[in-house]
C-alpha cells in the first residue's frame, strides 16, 4: 500500500528537534485512519481498515512501544535516536514497519552507527532466510551472529510473529534470542505465509527493563479471556475498548482518559486486554529498530515495508564469510517463463536487489533496502 509508505514519510518529516513526541504519533495515527478509509469506499460489503499498531517513537535508549497520552510533554533533541514504529491494515491483512532514525545532518558514525548497521544486516539476513523449508532457529542462530560481528547485542524478549488474517501474533514465531523464560516451537517456514520480521539491536546487554508500569499505553484484547469486572469504570472502558479495537492493538490515548487509568489497571490485572510495555535498555545505550512485512510467495520472498536509511559509518566491518554467503543470496528465484511479476495487495514494494551487501565504511549503506 503506497499511502502506507506516505505515513511512515510523513512520521518521518515530523521529527524535529523540539517536536513534542505525542504530536507526532496523533499525527502518524490520523493519516493511517484517513488513508485506509478512503480505500474500498464503494464496497456493499463493511471493511474493517485503519490502524494495527499504534504509531511510536521511541527514543535513545528506550526500546519500544511509546507512543505517550494526551498530557505527555516529552520532546525530541537534536541527537536523539528514534525508533518509529507503526501499522495498518485492510480487511484484516495487516501491514507493520519499524525505521530508526538519528535526528542530525551528516552520516551517523561511532557506536550509533555500528547498532543501526547491526539491525539493518541482521533485517537482510533474515530476509534472506526467512523462506519456505527453513526453520525459524536458523533466522535466531544467525541474526545473533550479525549483531556480534558489529559487537552489539540482539535484544532479547522480541518475537517476528506470523501475520494472518486479523491475528497480528501468530502462533508461528521467530524468537531473538533463546532463554529459559521464553520458548517457542520449532516450525518451518511454507509458501503463502506473512511475517512481520522484527528486529531489535543495542550495544547494551540486551536484557531491557520495565522502569515505570505507567508508561504503558498500548494494548490488545486477549480474545481468548472472560472475567466479570467489578468496577464500573472497567466495565465502561472495556466496553468501549470491545467495541473500538476488538482485535488490534491500540493505545489508550484513543480512551477517555481518566477513566481509562482507573479501569485499564482491573482489566490487564484479569487478562482481558495484553500491555505492550515500554522498556529501556541503561542510559548511554544504543538501540536500533527494524521491522518488515514479508510475503512468502512462490516466486520468492517480497518484502512489503522499508525505508532507506541515513548514511552509516560504522566503525566495525563484517569479515565472516557465512555473514557474507547469507547476504549474497538472491530473495527471488528465478522461474522459467519469465512472467510479469505481480504486485503484492499491500506495500510500496521498493525493487529487491538480487543481494546486499553488509554495511561497513566502504559501503556507508546510504540505500540498504
Amino acid at each position: 500500500m503506497k499511502n502506507f509508505a506516505e505515513a511512515l514519510q510523513l512520521v518521518l518529516s515530523e521529527c524535529k528537534p523540539k517536536a513534542k513526541i505525542v504530536d507526532i504519533c496523533e499525527k502518524g495515527d490520523s493519516f493511517i485512519r484517513e488513508q485506509t478509509g478512503n480505500m474500498y469506499k464503494n464496497v456493499k460489503k463493511k471493511i474493517e481498515r485503519g490502524v494495527a499498531f499504534p504509531t511510536c517513537i521511541s527514543v535513545n535508549n528506550t526500546v519500544c512501544h511509546f507512543s505517550p497520552l494526551a498530557s505527555d510533554e516529552t520532546v525530541l533533541e537534536e541527537g536523539d535516536m528514534l525508533k518509529i514504529d507503526l501499522g495498518c491494515h485492510i480487511d484484516g491483512f495487516i501491514a507493520v514497519v519499524a525505521h530508526t532514525h538519528v535526528l542530525q545532518g551528516g552520516p551517523v558514525t561511532g557506536r550509533a552507527a555500528d547498532v543501526l548497521a547491526a539491525a539493518n544486516t541482521a533485517a537482510e539476513v533474515a530476509l534472506r532466510l526467512v523462506r519456505p523449508g527453513r526453520k525459524n532457529k536458523d533466522v535466531t542462530e544467525a541474526i545473533q551472529k550479525v549483531a556480534a560481528a558489529y559487537d552489539c547485542k540482539i535484544v532479547e524478549g522480541v518475537l517476528s510473529h506470523q501475520l494472518k488474517q486479523f491475528v497480528i501474533d501468530g502462533n508461528k514465531v521467530v524468537l531473538s534470542v533463546p532463554s529459559p523464560e521464553t520458548r517457542v516451537d520449532d516450525a518451518e517456514f511454507e509458501e503463502n505465509e506473512v511475517y512481520a520480521v522484527d528486529i531489535v539491536t543495542s550495544t547494551g546487554d540486551g536484557k531491557p527493563r520495565l522502569l515505570d508500569e505507567k508508561q504503558t499505553t498500548i494494548y490488545k484484547r486477549a480474545v481468548d479471556k472472560s472475567y466479570h469486572l467489578k468496577m464500573k469504570a472497567s466495565r465502561f472502558i472495556f466496553s468501549e475498548i470491545s467495541q473500538k479495537f476488538p482485535i488490534m492493538p491500540f493505545t489508550a490515548r484513543a480512551l477517555e482518559e481518566k477513566r481509562a487509568r482507573l479501569g485499564l489497571v482491573e482489566c490487564v490485572n484479569h487478562d482481558l486486554l495484553q500491555p505492550y510495555p515500554v522498556l529501556h535498555e541503561k542510559p548511554g545505550d544504543y538501540v536500533a529498530h527494524i521491522k518488515f512485512t514479508v510475503l512468502l510467495m512462490p516466486n520468492g520472498s517480497d518484502r512489503m515495508t522499508s525505508h532507506s536509511l541515513q548514511e552509516l559509518q560504522p566503525t566495525k566491518t563484517i569479515d565472516d564469510p557465512e555473514i557474507k554467503a547469507w547476504l549474497a543470496l538472491g530473495t527471488k528465484t528465478k522461474k522459467k517463463g519469465g512472467g510479469k511479476k505481480k504486485k503484492g495487495k499491500k506495500g510500496d514494494k521498493p525493487e529487491e536487489s538480487a543481494e546486499a551487501e553488509p554495511m561497513d565504511a566502504t559501503t556507508n549503506g546510504a540505500s540498504q533496502e
